[in-house]
């Protein structure tokens, strides 16, 4: 009878438990279920409009979706705590203090934050440029709260934490229309500078792609050990940086060979001298045996 008596006791109190709290546990995944879809829904919308805004940044597009779906989930998580019957007031208190404590033991994510912040203020590059910042360099892709994603010319994906990019200088290789070409190239001390100069000059004069604002401009950049170093230099727009680097250094190449004019190899002019003829080393005598061993033997 005691152990009936016990699990009646029992039962009814999982019953009390059941009638008091149940419908409010229900409740409280129903609201968490539908907060979530709520804020992928929100993030989604907000990258939506961003992106039909025609004044928005793309910098900005990515962080102001995020920024909404987190503000969606604090609003679940204290809708949840209110279906349990707690205080909003005294839950802020809490999660001021936890914030604080949790701020002071992630200092380095939250620095993230705060540089990501600092990003879309400063502006210092957008979506698309190519830029060197934190010890990499690549395409950017998003810029996030915590990290700003690149891809390699290559294609590889590089996440670098916004804390690494403002702390340290930023290239920005897209930022200006325009980028200036140097072209170094050896020539021969017996070859003729002017005819040099001519082949240069016909060959960047011929490519459409380079600006004739700047115009082209042509030097002597050093005498060096085994060549005479000649400097091309101009301006081409951003987007054809490289496919002109790649082009006019094969045309050098070409041009000059075209008009005779050597590329030299390094040399080295080594002198010898001929030392006095070493004298030969003595032989060894061979010891004379001594009295003593002679009457021995």
């Amino acid at each position: 009878m005691d152990v009936e008596g016990k699990m009646d006791s029992v039962s009814q109190e999982i019953d009390l438990l059941l009638t008091t709290y149940g419908l409010d546990v229900l409740g409280a995944i129903i609201i968490l279920v539908i907060g979530w879809i709520i804020a992928g829904w929100a993030a989604k919308a907000t990258r939506s409009a961003s992106d039909r805004a025609k004044w928005m940044d793309e910098t900005l597009k990515p962080l102001a979706s995020s920024l909404v779906r987190y503000l969606v989930l604090i609003i679940t998580i204290v809708a949840v705590l209110n279906q349990f019957g707690v205080q909003t007031t005294s839950v802020i208190a809490v999660l001021g203090a936890a914030g604080l404590a949790i701020g002071l033991a992630l200092q380095g994510t939250l620095s993230n934050v705060a540089a990501g912040v600092m990003i879309l203020v400063l502006r210092p590059f957008k979506i698309g440029d190519y830029i060197e910042a934190g010890g990499k360099a690549g395409t950017v892709k998003e810029v996030g709260l915590f990290g700003t994603e690149l891809a390699t010319p290559d294609n590889v994906f590089i996440s670098v934490p916004n804390s690494a990019i403002v702390g340290g200088a930023i290239a920005n290789f897209s930022h200006h229309g325009t980028r200036r070409i140097d072209i170094v190239v050896g020539i021969g001390y017996g070859a003729d500078i002017d005819q040099a100069f001519t082949v240069l000059r016909d060959l960047a004069d011929g490519d459409a792609r380079v600006l004739k604002d700047p115009e082209v401009h042509l030097s002597v950049r050093e005498l060096a050990d085994s060549s005479v170093n000649l400097g091309l230099r101009f301006w081409v727009n951003a987007a054809d940086y490289w496919d002109v680097l790649f082009d006019l250094n094969k045309g050098v190449k070409q041009g000059l060979d075209a008009a005779g004019i050597e590329i030299p190899f390094p040399q080295r002019v080594v002198e010898i001298k001929n030392p006095e003829p070493a004298k030969p080393a003595p032989r060894r005598r061979r010891a004379a045996a001594t009295t003593t061993e002679a009457q021995a033997e």
